[in-house]
Formats: C-alpha cells, structure tokens, sequence
C-alpha cells in the first residue's frame, strides 16, 4: 500500500491509513498529564464507546495497565451496559469522534445527574453534545475522518490513554522510532498467495490477545472487504469453533504464543485443513507477515500491518474502499 499508485491513494480510507504516521510523529503524551493524575486519585477508570472508538484504544491500555501490575482498575464496556453499573468511583472517559454517538452521550448525561464529576470527552470534535455532558473535552488532533472506516483516529485514541497508563505508572512512552515502524508496516509488499487466500476465504478469522488488535481488524475485515469475519480471543480458535471451520477459512493469527503454536497446528491446520497465517516480529512456524518490533507500542505496528492487509484483500475484490453499502460514520446518532 502506498500514496503513489493512483488505485491506492484515489481512496480517502488510505489516505488516512497513511496519515497515521504523521499522528504518530505529532503527538504530546504531557496533553493528559492532568487528568491522569485525577484518574490515579480515583484509582478506577472506565473507558467507553461504540465500536472502533473502543475495542483498540481501552483494551490495549487495560493490558498495558495490568502487565504493568498497576494499581488502578482500568475496565472498558459499551455504554448501554456501562450505564447499569455502579460508577460513582470511577474517572470515566467518553470517546466519540463524532461526539453524537447516542448511547455514550446519554451515558454521560446520566453521570452528571448522578454527580460523577471524573468524566471527560475524547472526540475528534469540539463543543460537541458530548462535550456538553462531560467536566473536560480532549479533542483529536488527527481531524475528521472521510472514510467510513475509522483508522487515524483508532490511533490517536490509543495513544491518548496509553499516554495516560504511563503517567499513572511514571514511565515515558517508547515513541522513538514508532511512526517509522507503522509507515514500514503500511507499505510492506504483501504475499500475493496470501491475498489470494484471503478473497476466496468463506470466513476471516482473528486470533490472538484480547488487546483490541486482532478484534479491531475483525471489525475492519467487515467494513473494508465485506467478507465474514469473526474474532477468536486467545485459544477460542481450538476450543470448539473448529467444528463448523471450513478448509477455506484463513485464520490470522497476531503475536501468536508459542505455547499455543502447536495446538493451532494440530488442530488448525491438520484437523481443520485450513490456512494459519501469523502477523510477528518474529518468524512463525506459519506463513508469517513479519513486521518490525517496536517494544511496548507494536501492538499499534501489527494493527497497521493488518490495515494493509486488509487493504490488498479489498482490491483484490474489487470492492469501494470509502463506501460500504450499509455501515454508517456515526452508528447511532443522537439527534437532539
């Protein structure tokens, strides 16, 4: 994938792919410097929205802050069942982009009449009625998004609470060297047998950590190459789904354990038949999409290796990248 073909760069969704890096370049990890430390004195943090506003950014942070043993419950839940829980004690952050997105204003709205004077926005918009219903509004540097499929802004939102576990925690964020690495990922050439694989695949399956990667990428199969997809956290895949797998399903699997290696080859590739491919900084025992380490942050490069991927697949379809025939920008707009 590059921006010198016309194929890729006439898309809006590659374009903004490709704006990541300068995102990446560009951010501040003092910005939250504040409001992590009301999040350290509230020891509880709930980070909500709907869909890619709040698979990739929250998990990834919630693993950041338990592999780091800190002391603070970070959780994340979509805003319908969020707002059945108890969270008077929680510092609790809203993102939207839009700042319409119905269930996380309502969401907010029901915290300050119930007092909750932690909670903040996190939108690619200002004065929205999100921001409305908050005590503080961080608004996106990465800007609106054209294409339907939010990608630069997945980001960006990934860094801002990053940011805010490293603060807690009193360690810096390891951004030397980080743009490069996801520019690298974006734009490394990916196997044709690969790609082939994946656009005659009745199903497109997900496997790895429950850190948002692989099931953000799930997600972004269905937005982006209109193919079935389905997100198989850790050792889902070999535990009972095999039975209804088809030998032309590919399994993508991210950062694979090596302890679980085997049992996917057992049962994957010698039971199933079908095809495991690996995104790793490392060599697989699989047909493997390698990709530079990048320490704490490669989970954002494996996320933009599968970007690639899943641009190549949906060109390979022939399929409009910027235009899905049902999926919306704002899923569920609040419209006051």
């Amino acid at each position: 994938m590059n921006l010198h073909e016309p194929r890729y760069a006439k898309y809006a969704l590659v374009r903004e792919m490709m704006d990541t890096v300068s995102v990446v370049k560009g951010f501040d990890p003092a910005q939250s410097a504040e409001v992590a430390r009301e999040i350290a004195e509230a020891g509880r943090l709930l980070m909500t929205g709907e869909g890619s506003s709040r698979i990739f950014p929250a998990k990834n942070a919630i693993r950041k802050a338990l592999t780091w043993g800190l002391d603070l419950h970070a959780c994340t839940e979509g805003s319908r069942q969020a707002a059945q829980y108890d969270l008077s004690r929680f510092a609790v952050f809203c993102a939207s982009n839009s700042g319409r997105t119905k269930e996380v204003v309502l969401l907010a709205q029901k915290l300050a009449a119930q007092g909750n004077r932690r909670r903040y926005c996190l939108s690619a918009n200002a004065g929205t009625s999100l921001a409305q219903a908050t005590t503080r509004e961080f608004v996106l540097r990465c800007g609106w998004e054209q294409a339907v499929a939010a990608t630069k802004s997945v980001v960006e939102q990934a860094l801002f609470y990053q940011s805010i576990i490293c603060h807690v925690a009193g360690r810096p964020m390891e951004l030397a060297g980080l743009g490069e690495k996801i520019e690298q990922a974006l734009t490394m050439p990916i196997d044709d047998r690969i790609v082939r694989k994946a656009t005659a695949a009745p199903t497109i399956y997900f496997a790895g950590y429950n850190d948002g990667v692989a099931e953000e990428l799930t997600l972004k199969t269905n937005e982006i190459t209109r193919t079935k997809s389905d997100f198989l956290e850790g050792t889902y895949a070999v535990h009972g789904i095999e039975e209804v797998m088809d030998p032309g399903d590919v399994v993508f699997v991210i950062d694979p354990i090596d302890e679980e290696i085997e049992k996917f080859e057992e049962v994957l590739v010698k039971g199933v038949g079908l095809t495991v491919v690996a995104l790793a900084d490392r060599e697989t025992p699989f047909s493997t999409i390698r990709v530079p380490s990048a320490g704490e942050m490669t989970p954002l490069v494996y996320l933009a290796a599968g970007w690639n991927l899943l641009v190549e697949i949906g060109l390979a379809l022939a399929i409009d990248l910027d235009k899905p025939t049902r999926a919306r920008k704002v899923g569920n707009e609040l419209i006051s």
